[in-house]
């Protein structure tokens, strides 16, 4: 029994004729690299159309509440972020500085953030920023020592 004459058998249809034809792949413009920080940026800028024309220091609005301000009664890092941008988009500097101080300090660094996500993807790259777990640590501890200090006073 001839062994290579019965596998050549086997695939000698296989590899015969043209290659098929290639398809061309299409990309959706959902996983361009500038669709997420383009997503942010009109989200954003819808939100800040709103809260320019609603008063978060007034009742009545739609703005959501703090979820862990209304489960433990404390404010959290970030309660009065909403009334800072409110009385930033106004101009009034003194407020903002009152309603949060962390976040005030830390939104120069968020707007370079988003600033730089927004460049690489509109230049085709995908830009992913990352903190040590130094950083990470530094982090936690800033926010933990707000939430105590605005909480204590």
């Amino acid at each position: 029994m001839n062994t290579a004459g019965s596998s050549a058998a086997r695939t000698e249809g296989a590899g015969t004729g043209p290659p098929a034809p290639r398809r061309p792949v299409r990309r959706s413009p959902l996983r361009h690299p500038a669709a997420a920080p383009s997503a942010v940026l009109a989200a954003g800028a819808a939100g800040a159309a709103y809260l320019y024309r609603t008063d978060p220091h007034e009742p009545g609005h739609l703005l959501p509440q703090c979820p862990f301000r209304m489960l433990t009664g404390l404010l959290c890092p970030a309660c009065g972020g909403t009334r800072m941008v409110y009385d930033l988009m106004h101009g009034h500097f003194a407020e903002a500085w009152l309603d949060n101080r962390a976040l005030l300090l830390a939104s120069p660094y968020a707007l370079y953030l988003l600033g730089r996500w927004a460049w690489e993807g509109l230049h085709g790259r995908h830009w992913r920023p990352t903190l040590s777990p130094r950083a990470q640590l530094i982090v936690l501890a800033v926010a933990v020592t707000w939430t105590v200090a605005r909480n204590v006073v």
